[in-house]
């Protein structure tokens, strides 16, 4: 069988607390309060918690304010 043949997903960076707060325009603890209540997922990697690109982006676009 040719492995080259077996598509893959991408696996992108995780974010850090820190890059969510900055891609927010929010305070780091914020970004934590974010996380912690559920409202944006987190991916648990032992004691660190990060958080994917995508979620941030649909967090965004679902939390956008029309105006």
């Amino acid at each position: 069988m040719d492995t080259d043949l077996i598509k893959r997903p991408s696996i992108g960076k995780l974010l850090k607390a820190e890059e969510v707060a900055e891609l927010l325009s929010v305070s780091r603890s914020f970004a934590y309060s974010l996380m912690k209540s559920g409202l944006l997922p987190t991916v648990h990697l032992g004691r660190s918690v990060r958080v994917r690109p995508e979620d941030v982006e649909e967090f965004i676009q679902l939390n956008l304010i029309a105006r």
